[in-house]
């Protein structure tokens, strides 16, 4: 069977680009919940675009050691939503919202990667999402990371993120297999605004290297 990688486009603030990554063939879209990051969204704004998604397009939500009532008030507002958690939350803390969800692990200018023991605790995690911030950090730097480093030991999905664009989504597909890519700047004109040549470019880059033999 052909592999076919998912792709998760993140930061996302406006309607119209929503629309057109969905039209494009994202799999995901993402909306930042983080009040200091300039790809910020408001809860009620989000769920408006939301509302307008196709049922097969999956919206994430961005979360970085938020309030418990704040991830709830979100979660309330967009029953689809799936959170994504950026901080040092513990397992506890990302289970206690009885919905799967995604946990982030910064690799960081350490290139440091979480071994299999501390991502077990994670029971109810759909998948792990490797980027290149600091641990504990936001994602969105447009810096990569030594993709090598991720090995081939995950035994829950692999989210690949962390400067990935349409000049090296390919490379980084080949290298780590990862059931989704999720990009953010490599797609933007400007923090939150997407640029609409460059999304289509790195979906069809990502469909290549899916052509590819392995």
């Amino acid at each position: 069977m052909a592999r076919r990688t998912r792709v998760k486009i993140c930061g996302i603030t406006r309607l119209q680009d929503a629309h057109l990554a969905q039209e494009l063939g994202a799999d995901s879209l993402g909306f930042v919940f983080v009040p200091a990051s300039k790809r910020y969204l408001k809860p009620d704004a989000a769920a408006a675009i939301v509302s307008q998604l196709s049922p097969f397009v999956t919206p994430v939500g961005l979360f970085l050691d938020a309030a418990v009532d704040d991830v709830n008030r979100v979660l309330s507002l967009m029953p689809s939503l799936v959170p994504q958690f950026h901080g040092q939350e513990s397992a506890d803390y990302c289970e206690q919202f009885g919905r799967p969800y995604l946990k982030a692990m910064g690799v960081g200018s350490a290139g440091t990667v979480p071994s299999e023991a501390q991502l077990s605790p994670y029971r109810r995690a759909l998948g792990f999402l490797f980027d290149s911030h600091e641990p504990g950090q936001l994602g969105g730097t447009g810096e990569a990371f030594d993709w090598s480093r991720l090995g081939a030991r995950m035994h829950k999905p692999l989210i690949l993120a962390g400067g990935l664009n349409v000049n090296n989504v390919e490379h980084a597909i080949r290298q780590t297999a990862p059931y989704a890519v999720d990009v953010s700047s490599g797609v933007e004109q400007a923090k939150g605004i997407k640029d609409p040549e460059a999304m289509r470019d790195f979906l069809e880059a990502v469909r290549r290297a899916d052509r590819q033999p392995d």
